[in-house]
């Protein structure tokens, strides 16, 4: 068998501050800018404190557990695949590369969406970004950023990085204007929600989810660790970029708060942050966050892109995916994984003009398809911790690490749980078609295709999508 790593062009190195530039670039994008409305629809300023800290406190442990594995791991790249076949098998690898994979193209249309949507105000043919005119704009852009990742993976991240400061700033703006005209006394009335606001748990419970979307990301810097210039940076840039973020997530929601009573956050028309900015300093408030939002979005499409192909580049290096995947050019740009990305994106944004709700659809997709990667990899955590590879004997910090596991896979098991089951059976419907690439990889290799243990998985997963296509079908699903 050839190695498809074989007379490859030198790995493009980038340094620590790049890859947090992957991390806040990827959590960065339209979330950000739809959080006081969203927030403020469920509950007031302690359920908002509330839910952030439960949500901070749950990423955090994750964002350690992608810390852990950076350095007891330091050989294993593409975090979310490597982690989980290491730790449960070659199909389990497959399962959340591919997983992934998908997560982050349905994301990407969701940002091209979203675009278009806000564009639509000024330009009335593209509409809810669903129509004809709005797939033939996000095409030609969806292209021009194809063009632009093939110019190099370090051009590429080094645009990334200067987008990332770009789309940071105004935000950073929007929490200080909000602060000049910050009414405590409005604060106030919003801290319990209001009258007939239901019990403050009740508010933490709803909001919850909406904490989903826009943590993901997280795991940027670990699946660009091939390119990390030491493993340590791996750890320390996510660490560095998830407190960032969580900082400006939970000031942007707090800070709105002392701008308007709940009532009207919660009837705000996204981007809720523009209507909260214009309410402060007039409608050129509005302006600059359009403006930023489109910036964020754009660099939050290029995050994504690369690690879309990322993973299925290095997932096709260990043999997990076709050897056409494996390709890189001169410029360590994969090639093949970029292509299959772009196209995918692009058969998505078709589709998404026969959904009703293609905005909606392809978020809540992105979350669903991403949670099963991340309970792999905590998983994958504990049992390193449990077992004790990787430890030294009576190491003190694998006690530690046990602790930071479960906690992470309790609480990426609780998302996965939360997401819904129709979301779940959606992922599966994707992700088990793309088991024929995992056929044909093990096939080139000239290894069977499942263990008996992987076939059973194989069976239960096609039995959940068999059931989406019927719940689809029968109108029990709607997209």
């Amino acid at each position: 068998m050839t190695d498809p790593r074989r007379d490859a062009p030198p790995t493009a190195r980038v340094s620590m501050l790049t890859l947090s530039a992957f991390v806040v670039g990827s959590m960065i994008g339209a979330g950000v800018f739809s959080l006081p409305g969203a927030f403020a629809a469920e509950t007031g300023v302690a359920g908002a404190l509330i839910a952030w800290g439960i949500a901070g406190a749950g990423m955090l442990t994750l964002a350690l557990v992608f810390s852990i594995l950076a350095v007891r791991k330091p050989a294993l790249d593409a975090g979310v695949y490597s982690y989980a076949r290491a730790g449960f098998g070659d199909f389990a690898g497959f399962f959340s590369a591919f997983g992934y994979w998908a997560s982050a193209c349905a994301g990407n249309v969701f940002y091209w969406v979203f675009i278009m949507s806000t564009l639509g105000a000024v330009f009335p043919a593209l509409g809810a970004g669903d129509t004809v005119a709005a797939v033939l704009v996000a095409s030609a852009g969806l292209w021009l950023f194809y063009l632009l990742i093939r110019q190099g993976v370090r051009e590429a991240a080094a645009v990334n990085r200067v987008v990332s400061i770009a789309k940071t700033v105004p935000i950073v703006v929007f929490v200080v204007l909000c602060l000049t005209v910050f009414d405590p006394v409005v604060f106030a009335e919003n801290w319990t929600g209001g009258a007939g606001a239901p019990p403050v748990f009740e508010q933490v419970r709803a909001t919850m989810l909406v904490t989903v979307f826009v943590f993901i990301g997280i795991e940027g810097a670990s699946v660009n660790s091939r390119h990390a210039r030491s493993r340590k940076d791996v750890g320390r840039a996510t660490l560095l970029g998830f407190l960032s973020v969580l900082a400006v997530f939970a000031s942007v929601t707090i800070v709105s708060y002392g701008v308007l009573p709940r009532a009207e956050i919660a009837a705000l028309h996204d981007p809720s942050m523009g209507g909260v900015l214009d309410a402060a300093v007039g409608p050129w408030g509005a302006v600059l966050v359009s403006v930023a939002l489109i910036v964020a979005v754009l660099g939050a499409y290029l995050a994504w892109t690369l690690m879309a192909a990322e993973v299925l580049l290095v997932a096709a290096r260990g043999g997990d995916l076709p050897r056409f995947l494996a390709r890189t050019d001169q410029r360590d740009t994969p090639i093949g994984a970029l292509t299959m990305s772009t196209g995918l994106v692009q058969l998505m944004l078709v589709v998404a003009l026969f959904a009703e709700n293609a905005f909606d659809v392809a978020l809540d997709l992105t979350s669903s398809l991403v949670l099963i990667p991340f309970l792999l990899s905590a998983a994958y955590a504990l049992k390193l911790a449990i077992t004790g590879e990787g430890y030294r004997r009576g190491e003190r910090a694998r006690r530690r690490d046990l602790t930071i596991a479960v906690l992470a896979t309790g609480y990426t098991a609780f998302l996965l749980y939360a997401a819904g089951v129709a979301y779940l059976l959606l992922s599966l419907l994707i992700i088990v078609p793309g088991t024929i690439l995992f056929a044909l990889a093990r096939r080139e290799r000239g290894a069977r295709v499942f263990t008996r243990v992987e076939a059973v998985v194989f069976v239960l997963a096609a039995a959940g999508a068999v059931t989406a296509i019927v719940l689809l079908a029968t109108g029990v699903i709607v997209l």
